[in-house]
């Protein structure tokens, strides 16, 4: 008999809203909980897909850079930078300057024209034609 009243008072409480409602509170608690560590999981997973992006992106970078390095440290680039900034040459090399004589003649020719004041067709016509200037316009 001392078992009926206990089984009786646990069903009743099982049975009871207040159970329901505890129930309810702790369900939505272990969801929160898991939505939560769902989602803050998410976000890691999102970072570390782009931090091996960047570690590539990286990595071609640097492969490039240590080309680019071992370039610059080739005898082929001091000797491209001593010749084009330097002007230095190789010994036993001869080195001939040729001037370009139309350049110069077309530079004087605009000079004159624009001296002159002659209209524009006129110079268009000149330039296009490669024509030295009359005497009188010298």
């Amino acid at each position: 008999m001392s078992r009926r009243p206990n089984t009786n008072f646990l069903r009743r409480f099982f049975t009871s809203p207040l159970f329901l409602v505890c129930t309810l509170v702790v369900s939505f608690l272990f969801l929160f909980a898991f939505a939560r560590n769902y989602v803050e999981d998410y976000n890691i997973r999102n970072e570390i897909t782009s931090l091996k992006q960047e570690v590539k992106a990286l990595e071609t970078k640097k492969i490039e850079s240590l080309s680019i390095l071992e370039y610059v440290m080739s005898d082929n680039f001091v000797e491209e930078k001593a010749r084009k900034e330097l002007n230095l040459k190789k010994p036993g090399e001869n080195l001939v300057v040729i001037k370009n004589s139309l350049e110069n003649e077309n530079l004087e020719v605009d000079e004159a024209v624009e001296e002159k004041g002659l209209s524009k067709p006129v110079k268009w016509w000149y330039y296009f034609t490669h024509k030295s200037l009359p005497d009188k316009l010298r």
